[in-house]
């Protein structure tokens, strides 16, 4: 055997006990985010039906990935363990059997349906649908060549990782992660400015509230911008680790989105409603201080200074609201 291949089939491997515990991850915050909006105790909100949709189509998109590649590591190292050219000439003779290109359909719907929550979360915080007007394009743009290599990958003696096939699958997952790589840049910057203005505002412990790790790590989906570039690069030089990482990626597109969803759910994510009040704040504070700066008597700016300072303890209980984590 190959050394090439031996390092390929024992990444493969590796992979897969990975998939298994990172779907048994996957199923807490599924069954989490389920007792949250069954809650009796939480107001529900109108997006309830809609999270709990598209929690279960994310699920189950991450279980047909992890079954076929399951099944498939099975067929090659135990089902036909005595193959004419042992597991090399296995995989390379069955590699687009149907359910591996059933798999390959549903790790790349999995990945449009996350992104397609992280270009709305990042319209969420911006509140602006021009900042997102280039991923969109960039979103379609994706979905084509996703297409396209799914179609080309599925061809009788064709491999995901070898001629046209990975071409389409370099330029697809280049324009996936570029994307994700942008909108993950635009939230966290966006939530770290308006963190740090808002700190400035209502002090600077108010603002840590939407600057910490947690919410920036989540709300911009981090962990899956993270793992997909690693992905990418293994993949394009051909490095025989590449479908470890693969397999690293899907699950982390399914987790990634899975754990921003659980945080809507309960509350404590960013909303439009929430970036406009913190907004709307900053504007009466910006306002105030030109006010004061403009020439006001010592009794106006005292009483001025006290609104602010009213306002600003009575925020405190927005705080866990808007952006506590």
């Amino acid at each position: 055997m190959a050394d090439s291949l031996a390092v390929f089939q024992n990444a493969f491997y590796i992979g897969n006990n990975f998939n298994a515990i990172l779907y048994g991850v996957e199923l807490v915050l599924y069954f989490m985010t389920i007792r949250v909006i069954l809650s009796r105790k939480r107001k529900h909100a109108p997006t309830d039906k809609y999270f709990l949709l598209f929690s279960t189509v994310l699920l189950l998109l991450n279980t047909v990935f992890v079954a076929t590649e399951a099944v498939f590591g099975e067929e090659m190292w135990i089902v036909n363990a005595n193959y004419p050219g042992g597991m090399d000439a296995y995989l390379g003779d069955f590699a687009s059997v149907w359910y591996q290109t059933f798999g390959t359909a549903s790790s790349i719907v999995l990945n449009l349906c996350s992104d397609g929550l992280l270009i709305y979360r990042c319209y969420v915080v911006w509140n602006d649908l021009r900042v997102i007007a280039f991923p969109v394009l960039m979103y379609f743009a994706s979905f084509s060549l996703g297409i396209a290599q799914l179609v080309d990958s599925g061809r009788p003696n064709s491999n995901y990782f070898a001629g046209l096939a990975q071409k389409l699958g370099i330029a697809y997952t280049s324009t996936i992660i570029s994307l994700e790589i942008i909108v993950t840049a635009l939230i966290c910057a966006r939530i770290y400015w308006m963190g740090r203005r808002y700190g400035q505002a209502m002090g600077n412990e108010v603002g840590r509230a939407y600057t910490s790790a947690a919410a920036i790590i989540v709300e911009s989906m981090l962990l899956s911008t993270l793992t997909g570039i690693a992905y990418l690069i293994t993949f394009a030089r051909s490095d025989e680790v590449e479908i470890f990482f693969l397999s690293i990626y899907v699950m982390s597109t399914c987790i990634a989105p899975q754990l921003v969803v659980l945080r809507v759910v309960a509350g404590r994510a960013w909303t439009r409603e929430k970036t406009s009040m913190i907004q709307s704040k900053l504007e009466f504070t910006d306002g105030s201080r030109t006010q004061i700066g403009g020439g006001q008597t010592t009794t106006n700016e005292k009483s001025h200074h006290d609104l602010v300072t009213t306002r600003s303890r009575s925020s405190s209980n927005d705080i866990e609201e808007v952006g506590a984590v």
